[in-house]
């Protein structure tokens, strides 16, 4: 079980800042900017590249609720950066896809 699966189970008592039957966000363990949040399918998809066309409704809901997010935490009139890492050499460290929307702070590119 991934600690993602563990947050949404409601075992560490974490905050959701959107919740619904197919996605919870929170705000990230070790935020990277300001607001960081992260948006977390409830079932569990190991990464981006195992997407398939069934995926594309939960990949668009994702994204609508990383819209959302941003605009609860105010930071969308501003901009913002989604990510989403895949695999190892992408720097996914947990095995479930999730998305971070990150802002309140210039974001620089290439990122470092």
């Amino acid at each position: 079980m991934t600690i993602f699966e563990r947050v949404i189970a409601g075992e560490f008592g974490t905050k959701f800042l959107y919740e619904d039957d197919t996605v919870v966000a929170f705000r990230d363990m070790n935020p990277q900017a300001p607001v960081h949040a992260l948006v977390v399918p409830r079932r569990a998809l190991p990464g981006i590249s195992h997407a398939t066309p069934e995926s594309e409704a939960l990949l668009g809901h994702v994204l609508a609720v990383a819209a959302e997010v941003a605009r609860r935490e105010g930071i969308a009139g501003g901009g913002y950066r989604l990510v989403i890492n895949d695999g190892t050499n992408g720097g996914q460290t947990v095995p479930h896809l999730h998305v971070h929307v990150l802002g309140a702070r210039p974001m620089a590119w290439p990122p470092g």
